[in-house]
């Protein structure tokens, strides 16, 4: 069994490095809320996995949207919610206080977070997606296709446990140390965001990567 495509996917989708955005995300929600975003996070990395391994190219095809496309799409959602982290802000808009006292208000919020921008695309990015398209394109028999979907049990899993831990972290670090670790992971994300931005434009526009 190859544990290449498994190994390469862990090192791309690293959820330990996205903890310090679930504190952030998830601040001022109970533990049934973010164990519902956790689950949430979780499955939705999983079906992002499966999705880009079985049907990947050919939603790409129907629509008509390059992978060029999708990663500036992306670096532009990522550099946006950068802009409010380096001001120790929400990098979302979250519903007023009033709004929160509905349950249904706080459970749509909680999977809203989880999904965008936790999981899409802080998780499985453009990077996340085109690997699993590429070794999708590589699998030879209906087990290899098989087998990688099922590495999107197991980043699942590696994704839940890393967020279980979230926890623990913020009471070490405390509310100062938080605050801090918001603005220099916002500094991060708004380099991460160009460099997306600048790869998805170079392969639209090659003159600009020769330039």
């Amino acid at each position: 069994m190859d544990f290449k495509p498994l190994v390469t996917l862990l090192a791309i989708v690293n959820p330990l490095a996205i903890v310090p955005f679930f504190i952030h995300y998830t601040l001022g929600f109970s533990k049934a809320q973010k164990q519902h975003t956790i689950l949430m996070s979780s499955f939705t990395a999983f079906v992002v996995i499966a999705v880009s391994a079985l049907l990947g190219l050919k939603i790409l095809e129907f629509f008509g949207i390059s992978l060029a496309s999708f990663e500036v799409g992306g670096g532009m959602l990522l550099l946006i919610s950068s802009t409010n982290m380096l001001n120790a802000q929400p990098a979302e808009a979250k519903p007023s206080t009033h709004e929160m006292e509905d349950g249904a208000a706080k459970a749509a919020m909680g999977a809203s977070i989880a999904v965008v921008p936790l999981t899409i695309p802080l998780l499985t990015g453009p990077a996340t997606m085109s690997t699993v398209i590429i070794y999708a394109e590589k699998a030879k028999t209906f087990w290899q296709l098989g087998t990688l979907v099922g590495y999107g049990v197991v980043i699942g899993l590696a994704t839940a446990l890393c967020f279980s831990l979230a926890d623990p972290i913020a009471r070490v670090l405390g509310k100062t140390g938080i605050n801090v670790m918001t603005r220099l992971m916002g500094l991060i994300l708004a380099a991460l965001a160009v460099e997306v931005m600048a790869d998805g434009l170079g392969k639209l526009f090659p003159l600009l990567m020769r330039a």
